[in-house]
């Protein structure tokens, strides 16, 4: 259907500077997958009167939550590891023996294309069912010409064959892989920036992160990186401040950054370099919770400064292994302080925003029409239960499905 009329729809349109937006009794025409108006009902021009027009029955409707940091491909899982932390092992000390990130490298190099992608579907359609409609994805756990290089195709791949939009992140610089060990700086002229490379000639990728961490790479080893994306014109974003602090949000401040992911142990002037280059804090409850961390971001530094927040599932098969963008929200309010407008604009403005994204996040004219419908009564709700799904439909560019 190109021309639609939504009405009798309790918009939360999230086009202010900050609430909810709310438009108690609304209207959105939708035009060829596009935003053509949004208003009161009682105010909608004569120009859309004719359209084909569906009740809403006063159902919550929100831009379509967006999910802007995820490690979705990927091969084997890492419940041992579970185990061990439950044991008292911690993140750093799992990794030194050989687990963690290491031992997803193993698993996907071994599968091919076809079973990551087999994998991975299930972990996207869980996304998509409570309303995702645009995802990122990054590569990071193949540490190879041919697996990060896999990765991204089956990342593409998913976008192409399912009825969402896929971002991807080249995260060659994640770790280093066992047959550089001791060598990362030889692995990062040898292998991570000749790939980043070869991944722009082939069109595979969209942004490019890095992993700033006492048990990952030095700022001074990200820059380096950074240099390459910035010459190949790619945008940046960068795993920062999780574990300690090391500098990572400075970095990528300098560099303008899209984000600062995870920015557990971010300082005030963290923050204020963040808001100056106009680079996004994205929070991922999801880590802090299932590492049982106890440092919590920055959130009335980020707030003061002026530092948009974005929330994602960090999706991942370690540190969170989590598939529910609506926990996220309930996460990054109940651990992280969050009010629910925060939360809700964490998954939709500002991860639009920590994507390099103009054309969603919003209920506004000229806009996608990604748009989710909620069996809810006010907006907060969506942030307030747990493991209760209320979508009752996603529009992907004014479609159904």
């Amino acid at each position: 259907m190109d021309r639609q009329l939504l009405t009798n729809g309790r918009l939360a349109t999230l086009d202010a500077p900050e609430g909810f937006g709310l438009i108690e009794t609304g209207a959105v025409a939708l035009d060829s997958g596009r935003i053509a108006w949004v208003g009161p009902d009682d105010a909608l021009p004569q120009a859309f009167a004719a359209w084909p027009r569906r009740d809403l029955g006063g159902a919550l409707v929100t831009p379509a939550p967006i999910d802007c940091h995820t490690h979705l491909v990927f091969g084997g899982d890492r419940a041992r590891e579970f185990e061990m932390r439950l044991q008292g092992a911690s993140y750093a000390e799992i990794a030194r023996a050989g687990g963690g990130i290491l031992s997803t490298v193993a698993a996907t190099r071994a599968a091919s294309e076809d079973a990551l992608f087999a994998q991975a579907l299930p972990r996207l359609a869980a996304l998509i069912a409570e309303g995702v409609t645009t995802v990122e994805i990054k590569s990071g756990y193949g540490l190879d010409v041919e697996t990060e290089l896999r990765m991204l195709r089956v990342a593409r791949r998913l976008g192409r064959e399912r009825p969402v939009r896929v971002r991807t992140s080249f995260l060659g610089a994640h770790a280093c892989p066992p047959e550089y060990r001791a060598r990362p700086d030889a692995y990062l002229d040898e292998v991570c920036r000749p790939v980043l490379r070869a991944a722009r000639a082939e069109g595979l990728v969209d942004a490019v992160d890095g992993f700033c961490e006492g048990i990952a790479f030095s700022p001074a080893q990200i820059a380096r990186v950074f240099d390459t994306a910035q010459e190949l014109g790619l945008p940046v974003k960068l795993h920062a401040e999780q574990l300690s602090h090391q500098g990572g949000t400075a970095l990528a401040a300098r560099y303008g950054a899209l984000s600062a992911d995870h920015v557990e142990y971010a300082h005030e002037e963290d923050a204020r370099a963040l808001a100056a280059a106009g680079s996004v804090a994205v929070l991922l409850p999801g880590a802090f919770y299932t590492l049982r961390e106890t440092q919590v971001p920055p959130v009335s530094e980020f707030r003061d400064a002026g530092v948009a927040m974005a929330l994602a599932t960090d999706c991942n098969p370690g540190s969170s292994p989590m598939t529910s963008i609506l926990l996220a929200m309930n996460m990054g309010c109940t651990l992280f302080g969050l009010t629910p407008d925060e939360a809700l604009r964490g998954v939709t403005v500002n991860a639009a925003r920590a994507l390099g994204l103009e054309d969603c996040g919003r209920i506004a004219p000229g806009l996608r029409a990604d748009l989710a419908v909620w069996d809810a009564g006010q907006p907060a709700e969506l942030a307030w239960r747990i493991g209760f799904n209320p979508l009752r439909e996603r529009l992907f560019a004014g479609t159904p499905c």
